[in-house]
């Protein structure tokens, strides 16, 4: 009698709960990428708002104090005696008006003012420098000035120049204005003195007409319905952003920022331009897909492999219970058939025990061999110290006997400090901030690290005088010198140029404000110094066994969070040096470090 056991096996159903896992997953690394896409859109944006909120301030007060200078000429020319002459003379002749033309000639060419002139009460023109005749964009600013107030007027001339006009009054001696000076700016020369900007940053009037702008493009564009051709505008995180089709040479899209000027009757506007913005929030979303991807592709494959070890387990366990099935049926049978065989079965059964527990002695004589291997030597060597200090006692020479005691105690006491080390290394240290003496660090980091520095025959160059206390965390800081010291030896180890002879490693302290630690080898140094410090950047060969380039940037971050710095360079007899400097902690005088602490000074 056989019995048939059904097996798992990889049905459609099965096919299609890993593709419905497989998709979700690919659609939750999707939209975490859009998620942190559109957080870093939205930290960007207040930066870039930041930025050019500042550079609008600074374009707006170049402006009006380039501005200001004519509004002050003006003013300054209504109260000077020479116009006052002209103006208030009952007939003008030639001597007066041809002084005041010279002067306003002189103070036009040192200014840079495009015209200026000096009008009669009649609105007639009295004197004049750059021009013979009041242009008619003046009008509205002169009337305003011989009612007693300043005039100001922005236009466009016949000639396609924009023009700003300031009209000051001349008052009589304790009367009303009796004339008007009037300054004419040339917006296109005040223009050309404007440092190249790469937001484009433009002024527009109360219609919406650009009327100063840093791009030609933008001049006299629009009308009372926007300045620019804008096709799309939206609002992100209250920041207005804009798409438009004003040219090439015009960010799109872009981050539009406004400014009032009621001084000079304008509105500052800037467009900068979004696609660093989007690259820098694009890459950071791209960076966060990856690792949610590479996470979500481990995540997958073992799960698929726990399912493809469960149904192995299943198969098994199948087999193991139809093969049970099997015997249970065919020892029935044999109980009816060889009912007089007890007696051998069941000294069989107990020649089975017996062989079972000669198995189970005959391992466990092969274990006790092993671990008697492993314990021999340093057990035979602590045996025979022992005899040694017993026979000295007995000679009654306590000298040599406490010396072997001291052997045994120095082993004992070199195997429980690195037992020491290693155990304090593994442990999770908290990240708080504390006082670390940075002897014992460097002295702890080199023992964990002894095997690999003699192994590649490298010389250290150590000699730890005294107790140097900084502010740190003890377990970082032994990661980071462990990492720099791996670091060395791995150079020296695969570069071509070095000579055995001239493997070598010094690490220098210095105490200060602030103190330094300085690790310096003699490999090949570093070929691109300003990259050290990049996330995977390395010079190994690629490989899981080379690492990926985390080390340093790692070490980086950690020296940072104590407040201090690192930095990689080449030395100038050949090699590379790390320098790290740490913040000193407030501990008095330094302490000489204790006889029997330091580590031998060459491997």
């Amino acid at each position: 009698m056989t019995t048939k056991t059904a097996l798992p096996e990889d049905t459609p159903a099965s096919l299609r709960h890993r593709l419905f896992w497989a998709l979700g997953g690919v659609l939750a690394v999707a939209l975490l990428g859009l998620v942190v896409f559109a957080l870093s859109v939205r930290a960007e944006l207040d930066q870039a708002s930041a930025r050019g909120s500042s550079d609008l301030a600074l374009a707006a007060d170049r402006l009006t104090t380039g501005l200001q200078r004519y509004r002050e000429l003006a003013v300054f020319l209504s109260d000077h005696p020479t116009v006052l002459a002209l103006v208030f003379a009952q007939s003008p002749g030639e001597s007066p008006r041809q002084a005041t033309s010279d002067l306003l000639q002189g103070l036009a060419d040192k200014t840079g003012a495009h015209s200026l002139m000096v009008v009669g009460g009649d609105g007639g023109l009295l004197a004049a420098a750059g021009e013979d005749r009041l242009p008619k964009g003046t009008r509205a600013a002169v009337t305003r000035a011989m009612d007693g107030a300043l005039g100001v007027a922005h236009f466009v001339d016949l000639e396609g120049r924009r023009r700003y006009v300031f009209a000051a009054p001349v008052f009589s001696p304790g009367g009303p204005a009796e004339g008007a000076v009037v300054v004419n700016v040339d917006i296109g020369l005040l223009e050309w003195g404007w440092p190249t900007e790469a937001s484009a940053i433009y002024f527009t009037d109360q219609y919406g007409v650009v009327f100063v702008s840093n791009r030609s493009e933008l001049v006299l564009r629009g009308g009372s319905a926007g300045p620019l051709p804008v096709t799309h505008t939206y609002n992100v995180s209250g920041h207005d952003l804009w798409r438009h089709e004003a040219g090439p040479y015009i960010p799109s899209p872009a981050l539009h920022l406004t400014r009032p000027l009621p001084v000079v009757g304008l509105e500052a506007e800037l467009l900068m331009d979004l696609r660093p913005v989007l690259g820098i929030a694009g890459l950071q979303a791209g960076m966060a897909s990856a690792l949610a991807l590479v996470f979500a592709a481990f995540l997958f494959f073992a799960m698929e492999r726990r399912r493809t070890l469960a149904e192995a387990n299943a198969r098994l366990e199948a087999r193991v219970a139809a093969r049970t099935e099997a015997l249970e049926l065919a020892n029935r049978e044999l109980q009816h058939e060889v009912h007089e065989r007890h007696e051998a079965e069941a000294r069989l059964k107990r020649a089975q025990a017996d062989l079972v527990q000669a198995g189970k002695l005959s391992a466990l004589g092969e274990m006790s061999a092993g671990i008697s291997h492993e314990l021999n030597q340093p057990l035979m060597a602590i045996r025979s110290f022992a005899e040694n200090a017993q026979a000295f006692l007995e000679r009654e020479n306590p000298a040599k006997a406490a010396d072997n005691l001291g052997r045994i105690s120095e082993l004992a006491r070199r195997m429980g400090r690195i037992i020491k080390n290693l155990r304090a290394f593994a442990r999770q240290e908290p990240e708080t901030i504390t006082d670390v003496e940075l002897t014992s660090v460097i002295e702890a980091a080199l023992e964990m690290t002894q095997a690999k520095i003699s192994n590649a025959g490298v010389t250290l160059d150590w000699t730890p005088e005294k107790q140097i206390w900084v502010r740190g965390g003890e377990v970082r800081l032994q990661q980071v010198v462990m990492n720099l010291l791996s670091n060395a030896v791995d150079a020296m180890k695969i570069s071509s140029e070095t000579e055995e002879d001239d493997k070598r490693i010094e690490i220098r302290l210095t105490p200060g404000e602030p103190t330094r630690l300085t690790i310096a080898d003699t490999g090949p140094g570093i070929s691109e110094p300003e990259k050290i410090f990049d996330p995977f950047y390395t010079t190994k060969e690629v490989g899981a066994s080379e690492g990926m380039g985390l080390g340093l940037s790692i070490s980086y971050g950690l020296v940072q969070s104590f407040g201090g710095r690192i930095r990689g360079e080449n030395r100038s007899g050949g090699g590379a040096v790390f320098t790290i400097e740490l913040q000193p902690a407030q501990r008095g005088e330094l302490q000489p470090k204790t006889p029997g602490e330091s580590l031998d000074a060459t491997y």
